[in-house]
């Protein structure tokens, strides 16, 4: 029973060595060519206690913004154009970009140098035509 416990105890309280380094996180913004910016899925301000207790055990939009998060990372590090295809292939499913118009994103890291907010653009895609 011990042996048990002390396997199942690291993925229950996972250490925080896991991380390689801790960084800022990534925001990702969408845009049709020429609008404005816009987040890609926008926080809500307020969310109901029922609906935190029900993304407790099933919230695939917040797995799936872990999974852009990655990518996003990914593709500053290394510039990997699997990324880069997965970034604007699921932007577009998410925001509901229309077949035809011209889909741009960016990344943007947000610092905190003392009392000032620091955000700073990592980078920015090329437009691509949305598929039909």
């Amino acid at each position: 029973m011990l042996r048990t416990l002390s396997l199942l105890l690291p993925a229950l309280i996972p250490s925080w060595r896991f991380f390689k380094t801790v960084a800022p996180s990534p925001r990702l913004w969408w845009r049709l060519e020429g609008g404005d910016w816009a987040p890609v899925r926008p926080r809500p301000e307020r969310v109901a206690f029922a609906t935190m207790l029900r993304r407790l055990v099933w919230n695939p939009d917040w797995n799936e913004d872990l999974y852009l998060v990655t990518l996003s990372e990914r593709l500053v590090e290394t510039g990997s154009a699997h990324s880069l295809h997965e970034l604007n292939t699921r932007i577009a499913r998410i925001t509901g970009a229309p077949p035809g118009a011209r889909l741009q994103f960016r990344l943007t890291f947000v610092t905190r140098s003392g009392a000032t907010i620091l955000t700073e653009e990592l980078y920015r895609s090329d437009p691509v035509e949305v598929p039909g």
